[in-house]
């Protein structure tokens, strides 16, 4: 059976445990020309998806949580019922486009069926229309959602993958003698894994002395941070805003600056919250802002979540966006040097050979106790080089979405596509409304550093 790992399934458990957060993940594809027909893009859609097993599966629990969910087969599986069609209301501008997207976004992915969905929104500027695609982050991270996103949209030509049968529900018993017989095996399979790692003892070393360092630098990171209304619980409404900017812009001042894309991506959002919190009359400390980075560990092109995290501090406090780069570098060059990502793939990859009940009870416990410490999750995905179409009509931008929960009221995801770098901010409605100051701060701090970048040879 194909089970969840534990971070696909701390996705669901951490929807399960919060009221006010909906877990998917989410890009919105704006497209030229006239939107086809619904039948005509359903059928499109699902020829290309019946080579992906996961997208007509769903996920069955395990009785007692004696193993992780398992996905299966869902026998009364329909297509079509995952499309969904909407008609942008007045003004029919960006603003709108957001509103919808926040709307649509706040609604939770239904547990009994496959989790995912499609929408197309008609009616935008210009004569465009939009594709919503949907996904709960149980299913994938943003680089295997970006590969769907290829299959999807990618080459007419390639044709859709060979179809894949998926997974029978094994049933509710079958499912509880599985896991006993799991929980049998497991002692004997850790050790068989550390008698292997005592046959290398250099390789045993350095991975001890890298997840000690590691571990030692995420139990620091998780210090609470200065008090900012950023932080606390959530409601189940969401904000939602979009920024764009030339991805040569952001390429030139990291090469000016000698730091990489990631780096130059999180000043910008650094700059962005400075500006946030002034605009909210808070001051802008040096701890006030911790995001949490996710750092892919993939190996394979599987649907799943393989990524780790690094947990740096924004500095929020610098008035000069050039300062900013420099530290937000500094500071990221300290934490992977200090293996905090490694530690964290430790931790997800040990508990995949543990027993799962005390995995799922431990993130129900978490997901009650309050959190200051991180302020915000920001996420960086390249996405395709190359234009991408839906059904012959050339897609223009896209856009991504990520989802908020536990406490964490804003999240930026960052999207390469097409020689754009987009920006998508979710914040919680209630308490955190001003998604559009944020959008807007990001796009002047890149501009702002690609004009220092055009200065710096001459500074030198």
């Amino acid at each position: 059976m194909d089970r969840l790992s534990p971070l696909d399934a701390a996705f669901l458990e951490i929807e399960d445990a919060d009221p006010g957060s909906s877990l998917a993940i989410a890009s919105i594809a704006i497209a030229e020309g006239t939107a086809p027909g619904q039948d005509e893009f359903t059928a499109a859609v699902l020829a290309r998806l019946s080579g992906v097993p996961r997208y007509h599966q769903k996920v069955r629990t395990v009785p007692f949580d004696l193993g992780p969910p398992v996905w299966v087969d869902d026998p009364a599986f329909d297509g079509s019922a995952h499309f969904g069609r909407v008609a942008l209301p007045a003004p029919h501008d960006e603003s709108a486009l957001c509103e919808l997207v926040a709307l649509l976004m706040s609604e939770r992915l239904e547990r009994d069926r496959p989790l995912w969905e499609f929408w197309v929104i008609e009616g935008l500027p210009a004569g465009r229309w939009a594709i919503l695609t949907k996904l709960h982050h149980a299913l994938a991270d943003g680089l295997a959602a970006t590969d769907l996103q290829t299959i999807v949209f990618g080459d007419t030509a390639a044709g859709a993958p060979a179809r894949v049968e998926a997974a029978p529900d094994p049933g509710g018993t079958q499912l509880l003698l599985d896991a006993v017989g799991t929980l049998l095996r497991t002692p004997w399979e850790q050790t068989r894994l550390l008698a292997r790692e005592v046959l290398h003892p250099n390789r045993l070393a350095r991975r001890v002395s890298d997840a000690a360092r590691g571990l030692a630098a995420l139990t620091s990171a998780l210090l609470p941070a200065s008090p900012t209304r950023l932080t606390g619980p959530l409601g189940r409404d969401r904000r939602y805003s979009t920024a764009s900017v030339a991805l040569a812009d952001v390429q030139a001042v990291a090469r000016a600056f000698d730091v990489t894309v990631n780096d130059v991506l999180l000043a910008a959002v650094s700059g962005g919250f400075r500006e946030l919190l002034l605009h909210r009359g808070e001051t802008p400390a040096a701890d006030s802002v911790r995001t949490l980075v996710p750092v892919s560990v993939r190996t394979g092109t599987a649907l799943d979540n393989e990524v780790s995290l690094l947990l740096p501090l924004l500095p929020v406090d610098l008035t000069d966006p050039v300062q900013r780069l420099i530290r937000v570098h500094r500071r990221l060059d300290a934490l992977k040097a200090g293996k905090e990502a490694d530690a964290g793939a430790l931790v997800t990859g040990t508990a995949a050979h543990g027993p799962f009940a005390p995995i799922a009870w431990a993130i129900r416990a978490a997901a009650h106790l309050p959190q200051r410490n991180i302020v915000t999750v920001t996420t960086n995905v390249p996405g395709p080089a190359e234009p991408l179409s839906a059904l012959g009509r050339r897609i223009v931008e896209i856009y991504p979405y990520v989802p908020i929960a536990l406490r964490v009221r804003t999240g930026v995801a960052m999207l390469s596509y097409a020689g754009r770098m987009t920006f998508g901010i979710t914040s919680d409605a209630d308490t955190v409304p001003e998604t559009g100051v944020l959008a807007k701060a990001i796009e002047r701090e890149i501009l702002a550093l690609r004009d220092a970048a055009r200065r710096a040879p001459a500074q030198r």
